[in-house]
């Protein structure tokens, strides 16, 4: 059995996970429908009852005039893009090096509406007003993604995103949101998504992340903005006969899990500490700005692999099923806390921790 097998079978076997709210599988949706009337008429290709009570649901939390349901947050950002370059006549975007949009999307952007990005800030930073003060090429729409995922969660002072938003509408520019995580980073900045959403042009939020339902997105926006998406929506053939399974898990456990933003954030710096406290371990951000971080180890992969696994085979207690190379001698992991970290057996967890500073005190070569 290779190394990478042994970490992910030993966190298989581990009795108590960390991260997330448990595993993806089927029980998610019969929760979900439980309680649903079973003669409840779905919608069809995006319309009826079941999405219009939703789109009208979220369009109000983000105080948007009006909401789209995707199913998928790549399409709806796509789209939003598109709809903002046509309307301004420019084939130009801006956004981080890191963007989802950059790194994930096989050059969706590029390849399917033929939009240039225009990258701003350093990789490893979120971007702040002087990154868009020295754009000197003219972009149809900025994009700002909070929190910065692949930089461990990053998020620029409320400040900043205040006077960005305040220069995009002096300069024409129109100012999108990837929300994927926002439920997620209310509580650090003390306001409402209807506050934060307020500064954007439109908006995309992500109903599989913290919420924890099956797939889907929104795309808010004035009413004008989001007709139009409505119609790249069927262009792109996210118009399915139903989207009613991702539209009512979505639903419902964003009533579950809405209220639950503040524990899981709590959570995370506690997590955090937990980590920062051992030898060669640290977390970026040092102190979490919503319920995800990254954990950075100074070892390499492949022992870090054997370590994780003996701790959980020791512990009864799983961190993460993988880990992912930095360089020859450092390896990080991802991890978002949810329902799950609250179930923990709290003397465990620090023996856990004790045993991650004895192991990474013993490691000889770095």
């Amino acid at each position: 059995m290779s190394e990478i097998n042994i970490l992910g079978e030993a966190y298989k076997k581990a009795k108590y996970k960390v991260p997330g709210h448990g595993p993806r599988n089927v029980q998610v949706l019969k929760e979900a429908l439980i309680n649903i009337d079973g003669e409840m008429e779905s919608e069809m290709y995006g319309k009826g009852k079941v999405i219009d009570d939703f789109q009208d649901k979220i369009a109000l939390y983000l105080g948007k005039e009006a909401a789209v349901f995707f199913p998928s947050g790549t399409m709806a950002q796509q789209i939003a893009l598109r709809i903002w370059c046509d309307q301004k006549g420019i084939k130009k975007v801006a956004y981080h090096p890191l963007s989802h949009l950059e790194i994930h999307e096989e050059d969706g952007l590029k390849e399917l509406h033929h939009i240039e990005p225009i990258l701003l800030a350093d990789k490893d930073t979120v971007i702040q007003l002087e990154d868009v003060l020295k754009l000197e090429e003219e972009i149809a729409c900025l994009l700002l993604e909070l929190p910065q995922r692949e930089i461990g969660g990053q998020l620029p002072d409320y400040k900043t995103l205040e006077d960005i938003s305040a220069f995009c509408k002096e300069k024409g520019i129109k100012l999108h949101l990837d929300g994927a995580r926002l439920f997620e980073i209310l509580p650090y900045y003390q306001k409402s998504a209807a506050e934060v959403c307020a500064l954007f042009d439109s908006v995309y939020v992500s109903f599989y992340k913290g919420i924890g339902g099956i797939a889907g997105a929104i795309l808010a926006g004035d009413k004008a903005f989001t007709e139009e998406s409505k119609v790249w929506k069927r262009r792109h053939g996210g118009d399915l006969i139903s989207l009613y399974p991702y539209i009512i898990s979505a639903d419902y456990y964003f009533d579950q899990r809405l209220s639950n933003m503040n524990q899981y954030y709590e959570e995370a710096k506690e997590l955090a500490q937990f980590f920062n406290q051992c030898y060669r371990v640290s977390t970026k951000p040092l102190e979490p700005v919503s319920n995800m971080f990254h954990v950075h180890f100074e070892a390499p992969k492949d022992e870090m692999e054997v370590i994780l696994a003996t701790i959980y085979e020791e512990t009864g207690i799983g961190l993460t099923g993988y880990v992912r190379e930095v360089t020859k001698t450092t390896s990080y992991y991802e991890i978002s806390i949810g329902d799950l970290y609250a179930q923990l057996p709290k003397e465990d967890l620090k023996k856990v921790f004790q045993l991650l500073d004895e192991k990474m005190k013993s490691i000889k070569t770095l």
